[in-house]
């Protein structure tokens, strides 16, 4: 988390607004004082000056209305002796004008040449005029000091006999608010010092928890939930580190929690067989466990933040909102030239409880096995109906013809007798058959094991079809002195090669050959019986071993074969720890071979 700069810290922005509210608090304070204070002393000033002018006006009134004698002195000169006596700092000049505006007299020594002029100032004339004072503060030009003018009317008698003009220096009262002025400056600067320092102390005590808590939920954001907010006090941010304390307590309980469960669930994800895709709101990928990489066969990287539809395959068929409705499973087939992969597919929707969708969630499961399993089972219970109704249908019609009074006939009714009891024989190996599969299924059946010498125990065998066979078929053995010792049920075995060799006889042509031959490797015996026959097509070699299973069904019926004894034949050889397997070439004859486990070897190879 970025860090917060000093002085964007709310550290600064408390004191700051500390300090202005106390700047704003003096200003008001301060502009009022001062304005009212300033209001006194012009008030005390003009109090004064018009104490004075009270007796002056009273003076020049009684001047003026004054009769006077030839001995008496003029007006003029009795208002001149009147504002000569005038002493005062204050008073810069006093003027008296008559009714007509004319200057009778002027205190100012140095301005007595105004004296019988009209006066040409407005606060006169409008003083005389309206019969009222009229004063205003005016700047000298020269001295550039404030004066306060007034000017206010002699009035005998309700009649208006002139006008008293003052001029008085104000200057000393605004020189006195300045000096004022720069004292309450000085203050309200010590008075913000002290404010500043206070300000940073009283801020520090409100801020320092906050930056612990701040500094909290930054060591929280990185998972770490050991630190705790100390508690400075029993206030309100006392309280709130308390219950911020008591939140990381909470969540570092849920985080275990969580953390906790969300271990069970990568275990479970990661353990299962079946694949999990999981998806947000809108169909993307979200969540994909290995099983579902594997089943899949794509990279990690391709499949997030894909569409489900897309990484299924199915976008052309399906889109989202259809799979949030479907209820039953969805089988994807997968399948190769090389294989068949068969993929069942369930889907669950995520809900909260208002009912909005908040995903899906997809098992994916290997259903290829479990589908050749079925399609096995139809096929098998096919071929068992098949099989069976071939030789019931035979027996049944002979035996109809019989009972029709074909067995009067000494030439017809033996010959049906015949054809009867050997497609009962046909049914009872079928069935003997079926049993002994049905066993090796369910391993119902015991290994009668013992210690052999396999060469002398393949040629007793071989021995016994060479002197059996009817058609004219060369046996070549290929079969080394050295002695192969192999733990098997001798049974069982004898079965498995007599299948085999059955066949090898069965599909060659007269004059054909069959060969045999063992050899040894890595404590591993490889038997091989190849013969020259019609051969396999390569597309069907595979599954020879499958039951019922017949390259040519109408010829190997013909012979009485039941389609089961190289099934028999790969359920034995598995059944002791080997595996038989075929090649061939149509048209050039086919080779079996099968595998056991050497218990005491000797070197050989074929010749």
């Amino acid at each position: 988390m970025q860090k917060v700069g000093y002085f964007k810290s709310i550290h600064m922005k408390i004191v700051f607004i500390y300090i202005l509210l106390i700047i704003i608090a003096m200003q008001i304070i301060g502009l009022y004082f001062v304005r009212e204070l300033e209001q006194t002393l012009k008030g005390n000033f003009q109090t004064s000056i018009l104490d004075r002018v009270g007796l002056l006006e009273y003076s020049a009134r009684e001047e003026m209305i004054k009769i006077r004698n030839e001995e008496d002195s003029t007006v003029q000169q009795s208002l001149r002796s009147i504002l000569s006596g005038i002493d005062s700092d204050d008073i810069k000049e006093v003027r008296v004008i008559d009714a007509n505006y004319q200057i009778l007299a002027t205190s100012d020594v140095n301005n007595q040449s105004i004296v019988g002029q009209r006066s040409m100032d407005e606060l006169v004339k409008l003083s005389i005029t309206a019969a009222t004072p009229e004063d205003n503060i005016f700047v000298d030009r020269d001295t550039r000091d404030r004066i306060w003018v007034f000017a206010t009317p002699i009035i005998y008698q309700g009649e208006v006999k002139g006008s008293l003009y003052i001029e008085s220096n104000i200057e000393n009262v605004f020189g006195q608010m300045n000096e004022i002025n720069q004292i309450l400056a000085g203050g309200t600067a010590f008075a913000l010092g002290i404010t500043i320092i206070l300000g940073i102390l009283i801020a520090q005590t409100i801020t320092r928890p906050i930056s612990d808590m701040r500094k909290q939920a930054q060591a929280m954001a990185k998972g770490n939930f050991s630190r705790k907010v100390r508690v400075y006090g029993n206030d309100e941010i006392g309280q709130l580190a308390i219950a911020f304390n008591h939140m990381t307590n909470r969540l570092q309980e849920a985080q275990s929690t969580t953390e906790a469960e969300r271990r069970k669930l990568a275990s479970v994800l990661a353990n299962m067989t079946d694949g999990v895709i999981a998806t947000d709101r809108k169909g993307r990928v979200i969540l994909i466990n290995d099983p579902a990489i594997r089943l899949l066969r794509i990279p990690r990287e391709m499949v997030l933040n894909r569409p489900i539809i897309s990484v299924l395959g199915i976008d052309s068929s399906y889109s989202f909102e259809d799979l949030i409705h479907l209820k039953e499973s969805m089988n994807l087939d997968l399948s190769t030239q090389e294989r068949p992969f068969i993929l069942r597919t369930n889907f669950s929707v995520i809900q909260k409880e208002t009912g909005f969708v908040n995903g899906l969630i997809a098992v994916l499961h290997d259903n290829t096995e479990q589908e050749k399993i079925d399609m096995e089972r139809r096929e098998f219970v096919a071929n068992v109906s098949h099989e069976l109704r071939t030789p019931l249908t035979t027996m049944s019609s002979y035996l109809e013809a019989l009972a029709d009074g074909a067995w009067k006939d000494d030439e017809i009714a033996p010959a049906f007798l015949q054809v009867t009891q050997t497609e009962t024989q046909r049914m009872i190996r079928l069935v003997n058959d079926l049993l002994q599969l049905s066993k090796m299924d369910s391993r119902d059946y015991d290994l009668n094991s013992e210690i052999v010498n396999f060469n002398q125990f393949f040629n007793r065998i071989i021995d016994r079809f060479e002197l059996s066979k009817s058609q004219h078929v060369t046996f070549h053995r290929m079969l080394s002195d050295k002695a192969y010792y192999v733990d098997i049920d001798t049974d069982k075995l004898t079965q498995v090669l007599d299948n085999i060799i059955s066949n090898a006889m069965k599909y060659s042509p007269d004059g054909g050959n069959i060969r045999f031959g063992v050899a040894e490797q890595d404590h591993v015996l490889t038997v091989m019986i190849s013969d020259e026959g019609m051969g396999i097509p390569s597309e069907n070699v595979n599954r020879i071993f499958d039951r019922f299973y017949r390259v040519d069904r109408a010829r190997a019926r013909s012979m009485g074969g039941t389609g089961l004894g190289l099934a028999i034949a790969r359920e034995m050889i598995e059944a002791h720890g080997g595996r038989i397997w075929a090649e061939s070439e149509e048209g050039y004859g086919t080779t079996v071979f099968f595998t056991l486990k050497v218990e005491m070897d000797e070197e050989g190879e074929w010749d």
